[in-house]
Parts: C-alpha cells; sequence; structure tokens
C-alpha cells in the first residue's frame, strides 16, 4: 500500500476521530489555541497601530521593529521561552511566541491603512467639529477596514499554519498528531496530520475570504502584507 492510500486509510478511519487525543479533539484544541493566540495578539497591535496611525508619529519605528519579528523563527523564540524562567508556565510559552509571530501582519496593515486615509476626509471631518477620537473611530477606522482585515487574515492563516509547534511544548493540537506519528514511525499519520493543518488553514483562509465577499462594498479591499 503506497504512502497516500495508507494516509487516506487513517484519516477515514472512525476511531482516528473520537477518544482521548483523536482528530476531533487535537482540531477543538488547535482552533482554541488559534483563537486565543489571535485575540491576545489584536489585543496587543490594533490599539497601538491606530492610534500611531491617527496620530502620525512613531508608526514607522514600530512597523519596522515588528518587521524584525518576522525574520526570527517562531520556533527559535519558543525554545528560547521555554529555556528562561517562564518555560515551566504551562502554554504561555507556545502563546507568547505565537503572539510574537502574529502581530507584524496586524501592526503593520493597520498602521498603514489609517496612514493612507485620505488627509482630506480626515480635515472635513475635524471641520465639522469632530473630536481626534471621533475622527478616528467613526472616519479613519472604517476607511483603513480593508487593510486591518487583512492583516487579520493573514495573521489568521499563519497561525493555524505555525500553531503545530505547541506539540513540541508538550501541548494540543494537531501538532500532536504530526508529533506522535514520528514517534511512531508511521508515515501516514505524519502526512495526514499535515494535510489536517494545510485544509485547516485553507479553511480558514476561504471563510475571510467570503467574509468580504459577503461584507458591504466600502469594506473590501486589498493590503499589503
Amino acid at each position: 500500500m503506497n504512502t497516500l492510500s495508507a494516509t487516506w486509510d487513517w484519516l477515514t478511519t472512525a476511531s482516528n476521530w473520537s477518544g482521548d487525543g483523536g482528530i476531533t479533539q487535537r482540531l477543538i484544541e488547535h482552533l482554541y489555541l488559534t483563537g486565543v493566540c489571535l485575540g491576545i495578539s489584536c489585543l496587543v497591535a490594533l490599539p497601538v497601530a491606530l492610534v500611531l496611525g491617527h496620530l502620525g508619529k512613531g508608526g514607522a519605528l514600530a512597523v519596522n521593529l515588528s518587521n524584525i519579528g518576522r525574520a526570527v523563527p517562531t520556533f527559535a523564540v519558543l525554545v528560547l521561552l521555554l529555556l528562561s524562567p517562564i518555560g515551566g508556565w504551562g502554554t504561555w510559552p507556545t502563546v507568547i511566541a505565537l503572539v510574537l509571530f502574529a502581530v507584524p501582519p496586524l501592526l503593520t496593515n493597520a498602521y498603514v491603512g489609517m496612514r493612507g486615509v485620505d488627509p482630506d476626509v480626515v480635515r472635513a471631518a475635524r471641520g465639522m467639529g469632530m473630536t481626534g477620537a471621533q475622527t478616528m473611530l467613526r472616519v479613519e477606522v472604517p476607511l483603513a477596514l480593508p487593510l486591518i482585515t487583512t492583516g487579520l487574515r493573514i495573521a489568521a492563516v499563519q497561525l493555524v499554519a505555525t500553531a503545530t509547534i505547541a506539540a513540541l511544548a508538550g501541548g494540543g493540537g494537531l501538532g500532536r498528531i504530526i508529533t506522535a506519528g514520528f514517534n511512531l514511525a508511521s508515515t501516514p499519520q505524519v502526512v495526514a496530520g499535515a494535510v489536517l493543518v494545510a485544509v485547516f488553514a485553507l479553511l480558514v483562509e476561504g471563510l475571510f475570504e467570503l467574509a468580504q465577499r459577503l461584507a458591504p462594498a466600502w469594506s473590501r479591499g486589498s493590503g499589503a502584507v
């Protein structure tokens, strides 16, 4: 039996989907980890990007610093965190490593979107008596939404694909299927785990694309990466 056939058999075996350590459990763990990391990343990156984009100060430095993070492998960050004093804090080393990985696209796209708003529109809003906060929230953020959404999509897909490293730190998620396959010298299980991660990432990408297509015309657009 070749690898593809064996992989298909593994994926279609009902016992592999249920029970402790089954695909369903690992998928839920993967989704939860991705959601938590994405939420924390948004709380960290978006307020900074929106405020700096509104003020037009310090944003270039923040974006450049965040882009440096793209050059640092997430696995290397995770290893350093595991060797640090916080290495015993449960899943926090994994969460921190993934958050650092997701911040750059969120910060960059949100900042670029805010700075790309037509200055005449901003001046008109201020001329109508809007405060700085009102101008940012009611005018600039809605107009920057296409790029903000693009950053969110990129970060979500990257997190789904990279959250497999949680298994290396003893965490859950689909990565556990891959590491278990290596431990059992089961190539079909390793390939099946990789396929599941890829399909999950494509589904997340597709959901964001669908959401953008169904959204009002003004909220659609393409962005920087």
